[in-house]
C-alpha cells in the first residue's frame, strides 16, 4: 500500500487517538465503584437542626438551649421526659444517624404510621421522613431525596421517642 507521509502521518494520528478512547474507557470500566453505598446517613453533613416536629409535639432551638411543645395531648403516647439531656439526646441520634438503603420503591409505600418534620439550617423547605410498616421492621422514606431506609424497631424508637410502638408493629 503506496501512501504519502502526510497519509501516513494522519493514520497514526487517528489510530492513536482511538488507543486513547478505548484505554480510557477501559479504565473508567476497570475502576468503577458502586454508585450507591449500602448505608447512608439520614442527614446532609455539617447539618444543623433547628426544629424537629412529630404530629404530637414539636422541639425547636431557642438560642442555646432547646424548647418542647406539646401539639396533641395524646394519653396514649408513650411517657417521654422532654428534657434538655434527653432533647440533645434526640437530635444528635437524628443527626449522627445511618441506615441500610432499601431496594423498595417509594411507590408501593401505602400508609405512613407517623412523620418527623425536621428543619435545617440554610434550607428553606422541612425535610420529612415518614415511617412506614415492613416485614423485618420498618421502612423510613426521605421524601426530599426519595430514598426508602430500612430501620429496625429499636433504631425507629429512638428517633421517633414519643411514638407508641404496639407490639404487633415490631414483627
Amino acid at each position: 500500500m503506496q501512501l504519502s507521509r502526510k497519509a501516513w502521518n494522519n493514520v497514526l494520528i487517528f489510530s492513536m487517538l482511538l488507543m486513547i478512547f478505548f484505554f480510557n474507557g477501559l479504565h473508567k470500566k476497570l475502576n468503577s465503584v458502586p454508585e450507591q453505598p449500602s448505608i447512608q446517613t439520614l442527614l446532609p453533613a455539617q447539618s444543623f437542626i433547628l426544629a424537629l416536629s412529630f404530629p404530637e409535639q414539636k422541639v425547636e432551638r431557642i438560642g442555646t438551649a432547646w424548647r418542647s411543645l406539646l401539639l396533641l395531648e395524646n394519653p396514649t403516647s408513650s411517657e417521654w421526659s422532654a428534657n434538655q439531656e434527653n432533647i440533645v439526646k434526640l437530635i444528635n441520634d437524628w443527626q449522627g444517624a445511618e441506615l441500610s438503603v432499601s431496594e423498595v420503591s417509594p411507590a408501593k409505600l401505602t400508609q405512613p404510621i407517623t412523620v418527623a418534620t425536621l428543619w435545617l439550617a440554610g434550607e428553606q423547605l422541612p425535610w420529612l421522613y415518614q415511617l412506614y410498616s415492613a416485614p423485618q421492621g420498618y421502612y423510613l422514606l426521605d421524601k426530599s431525596t426519595q430514598r426508602v431506609f430500612l430501620i429496625d424497631a429499636n433504631k425507629a424508637q429512638q428517633l421517633f421517642v414519643s411514638f407508641e410502638f404496639l407490639p404487633s408493629e415490631s414483627n
